[in-house]
């Protein structure tokens, strides 16, 4: 079977997208896999079981980047067309059944209405496959197995979604110390290789504790392999955020100005907190997100560790 998957260009978009693409794998026999999406998140695809194609949507004027996804589908008669994007494409080439998300202004969660697209129920769980070089990778930059490793996004692709970095420092402190759930363990530091220059004053901030700085080092897929080993991670709404829920450790997710609704971390070891205002407080319908002032302060550090003991009393 020829299936052609159309998803996200954002990568917390097509982390949670994965659970409907791992169903389709597992419940086919020889699927072979083209999977479309952008350039972000095409790292989250490259060791996908049954993959021939990795199409990157590069956004040009006048659709080009669609009418280049055109040019390389038209040929081939798909089986199935799965199309998150609710693009052309997916009615411009040949196939035998077409299944294409609509958005509907629900309240649901995400991966609820990705799931609708093929009736599947339950919702399948986010999952990303690894290779071999990656686990390898994660392996030659973190200790021995068997330490204890506590995992932070402290950035996200807006700034008034970050949580303050002296939060994170007290509550690295706080999570690390002789009395807290991970005594002693070292902190890692993931991000984005655009994220480095937020990184500098937390690190000074922490440097009598064992910090391994891994901010925009390797690919998403060696990323992901470090989340696999971690304990614990707390973070920013973010694709990194949904890539340590998908690995299956416990996750906290730190939200203010982003729906928890729909994009709260997904799974059984997650929990997410939130700004003392809700998200329709913050963001009232209309609202320019330029406009939006910082909120992020307003969440506390006792806030957040509380959640973070109560997520990892349930999951250790």
């Amino acid at each position: 079977m020829k299936l052609l998957f159309i998803t996200s260009t954002r990568i917390g978009d097509a982390v949670l997208s994965t659970g409907l693409l791992d169903h389709i794998i597992r419940s086919t026999q020889g699927v072979r896999v083209t999977v479309a999406c952008g350039p972000a998140a095409a790292g989250l695809f490259e060791a996908v079981p049954g993959l021939e194609r990795l199409h990157v949507l590069r956004k040009g004027p006048w659709a080009r980047h669609w009418r280049g996804l055109w040019r390389a589908c038209v040929t081939t008669r798909w089986d199935v067309i799965v199309d998150l994007r609710m693009s052309a494409v997916s009615w411009l080439v040949s196939a035998k059944r077409r299944h294409v998300y609509r958005a509907a202004g629900s309240r649901e969660h995400k991966v609820v209405q990705m799931a609708r697209v093929l009736g599947v129920s339950p919702p399948p769980a986010p999952r990303i496959w690894l290779g071999a070089d990656n686990q390898a990778r994660a392996e030659s930059v973190l200790p021995p197995r068997g330490t204890p490793l506590l995992a932070l996004g402290p950035v996200a692709n807006w700034v008034t979604k970050t949580w303050p970095a002296g939060h994170f420092v007290e509550l690295a402190r706080r999570l690390t110390a002789p009395g807290g759930p991970l005594p002693g363990a070292p902190i890692v530091l993931l991000g984005g290789p655009g994220e480095r220059e937020a990184i500098p004053p937390l690190r000074a901030a922490l440097s009598d504790l064992t910090v391994l700085d891994l901010v925009g080092e390797g690919s998403l897929l060696d990323a992901q392999a470090v989340l696999e080993r971690c304990a614990l991670f707390v973070g920013n709404d973010s694709g990194l955020m949904h890539m340590a829920a998908a690995s299956g450790i416990p996750t906290l997710g730190l939200f203010g100005p982003s729906p928890d609704h729909l994009y709260g971390p997904w799974g059984p070891k997650t929990a997410l907190v939130r700004t003392p205002q809700s998200f329709e407080e913050i963001m009232p319908p209309g609202t320019d997100p330029a406009s939006v002032a910082p909120v992020m302060h307003t969440l506390t550090v006792d806030a957040v560790e509380q959640a973070a003991l109560r997520l990892w009393e349930r999951h250790r």
